[in-house]
């Protein structure tokens, strides 16, 4: 494959893979920033000022808003979001029996995984009666988000409770999009799954307007039940709700701004076309804005791949969706030197799923410092963390992953510090603290020790 300049476009019939070539020149990180596969930066614009609308409606209008978000988004007509205890019952007890032993999989792997990674607390005597303790303790109210529109992600009501369920959290919400097909509730196997899991606040609630509900709250007015709200709101989403979520902060915790989900594959001589095809396909086949980006040092396999795209594309169910998402300005393939300069380019990506298919993929993968989650090797595709590795599949996206974490359970949790000396140990130390006051000019700080031994 050869390119007459840095960017160009791969095209087959209807598939327009985009390819940059960085071969033969040395970047910088802000220029392989500014350089790699990304969603044009004017959609995010816009979906700020639509959020920011949604944000004021709610707050003023509470669920008279929800009830008109959810006519104009949903096509539904809905006069409390709360889903009836009844249909989460009967949702389980419908439940095709292979899909409720694939999601019983999925919640022991995850628990397994869970339940390893809280972590313990600490105490530090740093001298006789100085005790300094860090105590990890968990929030009281979290909302958790289930996308539902284009997939019902059944799969990541998993994700979101289970960790928090590990953390201790008392009080869990869920919000998924109420689906028209099923009389304005969120779909079928969202309820299930939440009902396996001992959820029973459930709402149909979709987009912006689920963070809002859940990071405000919605009084409640006569017979209808409030929204309380919630300390921490985590779940993917597409651009609205990483928006929304972003825009929040400050008012709640979040995990990340999961948006619009995106795959990287990190890949040589070595990788056999068909699987890096078919695992690109994998998360296109999300949404039309989901990024695709596949990052080698072989031309060669770059050929082979995008003709293996075409081929895979035509056949897949959500074919058009696919295209789309393959052809947009966030997919493409990057051509790099060698195996270097392909980390370098993952690690200025920062992808929300990162794949690794070399030859010694896990010592090439250990190399890798940013990505929501790694996986290694042929048999280690994004499907399988999507599903059953055991690992959280809310992830960072849109380069966060380069100083924010997957959800995991100490998204849940709070680092307190305890502090507790007694009158001799803070004797100790009482004119180091005089003296510091003084230097900052602070001399109530060092009165308020000097009164303890007046």
């Amino acid at each position: 494959m050869t390119t007459s300049s840095d960017t160009s476009a791969l095209s087959t019939d209807a598939l327009n893979f985009r390819s940059i070539d960085f071969r033969g020149r040395r970047l910088s990180l802000a220029e392989l920033r500014a350089a790699v596969p990304r969603a044009q930066h004017q959609t995010m614009a816009d979906a700020e000022q639509k959020v920011l609308d949604i944000i004021a409606d709610v707050r003023t209008r509470g669920f008279a808003a929800l009830g008109e978000l959810a006519r104009k988004f949903d096509g539904v007509e809905q006069s409390h979001p709360r889903v009836p205890a009844e249909a989460l019952t009967q949702a389980l007890t419908e439940l095709d029996p292979k899909v409720r032993s694939a999601l019983e999989e999925s919640i022991n792997r995850a628990r397994q995984f869970a339940d390893q990674q809280r972590p313990v607390n600490v105490d530090v005597q740093l001298g006789d009666g100085a005790v300094v303790s860090q105590n990890w303790i968990p929030v009281g109210r979290v909302g958790l988000y289930v996308p539902g529109g284009l997939a019902p992600l059944a799969s990541s009501v998993i994700m979101n409770v289970v960790p928090a369920v590990a953390a201790g959290v008392e009080s869990i919400a869920l919000a998924s999009p109420p689906q028209k097909d099923f009389g304005g509730l969120p779909h079928p196997t969202i309820l299930a799954a939440a009902k396996l899991l001992g959820i029973d606040e459930v709402y149909a609630i979709g987009g912006a307007q689920a963070i809002v509900s859940f990071a405000y709250g919605i009084p409640g007015t006569g017979d209808e039940l409030p929204i309380e709200p919630v300390d921490v709101v985590t779940g993917p989403g597409n651009i609205f709700v990483a928006t929304a979520k972003r825009l929040v902060k400050g008012v709640v915790g979040i995990d990340s701004e999961a948006g619009t989900t995106e795959i990287a594959i990190l890949a040589d001589s070595t990788a056999q076309a068909p699987l890096v095809a078919a695992d690109l396909i994998s998360q296109a086949e999300h949404d039309p804005k989901a990024a695709s980006v596949l990052v080698t040092d072989s031309a060669e396999l770059a050929d082979a791949v995008v003709l293996e795209l075409a081929q895979q594309a035509a056949a897949t169910k959500h074919s058009a969706r696919v295209l789309e998402a393959l052809s947009g300005p966030q997919s493409g393939v990057v051509l790099v030197d060698d195996l270097e300069q392909g980390i370098a380019v993952c690690n200025a990506y920062a992808a929300e799923h990162l794949e690794i298919m070399t030859a010694d993929a896990a010592t090439v993968a250990s190399r890798i410092r940013n990505a929501g989650a790694i996986f290694v090797g042929d048999f280690s595709p994004v499907s399988l963390g999507d599903y059953c590795a055991g690992s959280n599949h809310v992830l960072p996206t849109s380069g966060t992953a380069a100083f924010s974490s997957g959800l995991n359970v100490t998204t849940f949790l709070r680092a307190v510090q305890v502090i507790n000396y007694d009158r001799s140990a803070l004797e100790q130390v009482s004119g180091h603290i005089v003296s510091l006051a003084g230097a900052e000019d602070l001399p109530g700080h060092g009165d308020a020790v000097r009164i303890r031994f007046a």
